[in-house]
């Protein structure tokens, strides 16, 4: 059955698209740029965002916790890949690693979610009800990393009851092997569609046709 993308209905969810990420000199754009390059990820992020805009589907962006001094000093068992970040003080705030890039900017008319202290956008943040609070039921997931936090907010996002789609080339990962397991793999397991950017864009304006048909 062909999936359709009310706008009504969606949102677009971009996690963590941070200067960090997606720019040349950000702390963590060596462990996405290659296969970044390989699936066109940044064009392909700015297609969506363009037509879901376009389309009237609201952009919500899922912002990774941004590092400060003291993060995880009385917490009793902080993961290490936390850790890490707090060793590498990824997305620090007020800095320019911690900013969203310039093609991501907030605008209005977004919606801004309070910021996931591991790999999930929606535990211990108000993500849920600002989907629930404005009708959302289908959420489009793109952004990185594939097998972290964008995963994790899919896959929470379908057990909170939420029709889900993954982009394929609208994200990376550190290696082909998580990139593998999380589309191929895990994400079958979970997703109701697995889309390639030109498949996604094709299934909004055939929604927005029929609608308007």
């Amino acid at each position: 059955m062909t999936t359709t993308y009310d706008p009504k209905i969606t949102a677009l969810l971009c996690v963590d698209l941070y200067n960090d990420f997606l720019a040349e000199g950000g702390k963590l754009f060596s462990w996405v740029k290659d296969i970044a390059k390989e699936n066109n990820m940044h064009e392909n992020l700015r297609t969506i965002v363009k037509i879901a805009r376009e389309a009237g589907i609201t952009v919500y962006h899922v912002p990774h916790h941004r590092w400060e001094p003291g993060d995880y000093a009385d917490w009793k068992y902080p993961s290490p890949y936390q850790l890490g970040a707090a060793k590498r003080q990824a997305f620090a705030k007020d800095t320019w690693g911690g900013t969203f890039h310039d093609d991501f900017k907030v605008q209005h008319g977004d919606v801004v979610a309070t910021e996931h202290w591991a790999s999930s956008g929606f535990p211990n943040t108000d993500l849920e009800h600002k989907l629930k609070r404005y009708g959302k039921e289908k959420i489009i997931c793109i952004g990185l990393l594939a097998n972290t936090c964008l995963e994790s907010t899919a896959r929470i996002g379908m057990e909170l009851g939420f029709h889900v789609t993954l982009v394929r080339d609208a994200t990376s990962a550190r290696s082909h092997e998580a990139l593998h397991a999380a589309l191929d793999i895990d994400g079958p397991t979970y997703a109701h569609k697995v889309l390639t950017t030109v498949e996604l864009v094709a299934a909004i304006r055939a929604s927005l046709a029929t609608a308007s048909a």
